[in-house]
């Protein structure tokens, strides 16, 4: 059987790169590419990939929100591996939060990028288990806080529903689909939690609400 590829990166010399790769192997086919986001949301779904190549970083956007965005507007999406020129732990998580199945280099080799094409395309992961938990423990706040933590009592039931989404790896558009409100209304609840809980980014909060979670057990 052939796996189909689908390739994502604003350069045009990797994305052709790339391709010669993968097409030099009999059981494999780049079936399209894009250079923007924005390519991409409008290409996969038609073109329905075994596997996507996902640039992290991109001009209009990043791969991550590419991989979160097709997976939930895909009924069988594609196995989505990240490519990116930067170790950056922060892009590793968000890319495990998203539903990413592999997560490489740009410096990988050629056999060993064609070897994770079809691990993907299998139906395994390139996420290595003890890579993952370290990238938590690093992304990890010192919380230290008793089940009592003063700023998890400052949110509202509104917040704090977000933010168990937010954990979840959902958008802000798919947030305000599943909780009826305008996506704006969305961008300024999260806003607000954030400022509340001390931190800067999603992934941060997400990191939070997942600590919090396994602390303290359901009621």
């Amino acid at each position: 059987m052939t796996i189909s590829v689908f390739l994502l990166d604003d350069h045009e010399v990797v994305r052709l790169g790339v391709r010669q790769l993968l097409e030099s192997e009999p059981d494999i086919e780049v079936v399209g590419e894009a250079s923007t986001a924005a390519q991409a949301l409008a290409r996969i779904p038609a073109l329905r990939p075994d596997v996507a190549l996902l640039d992290v970083r991109l001009p209009d956007g990043d791969g991550v929100t590419v991989c979160r965005d097709v997976r939930s507007a895909m009924e069988h999406p594609p196995a989505c591996l990240m490519l990116t020129s930067f170790s950056d732990d922060e892009a590793l998580f968000t890319a495990i939060m998203a539903g990413a199945a592999g997560y490489l280099l740009k410096q990988v080799s050629g056999l060993d990028l064609v070897g994770a094409v079809r691990r993907l395309a299998a139906g395994e992961s390139l996420l290595d288990p003890a890579m993952t938990n370290a990238v938590l423990e690093r992304l990890r706040n010192p919380l230290g806080e008793s089940e009592d933590d003063p700023r998890y009592a400052t949110l509202t039931e509104q917040e704090r529903r977000i933010l168990d989404l937010i954990a979840e790896g959902r958008t802000n558009r798919q947030i305000s689909v599943t909780m009826f409100l305008a996506e704006k209304t969305v961008k300024n609840y999260v806003s607000g939690l954030l400022r509340k809980l001390g931190v800067d980014r999603r992934t941060e909060a997400a990191v939070y609400a997942v600590e919090r979670a396994q602390r303290i057990p359901p009621q």
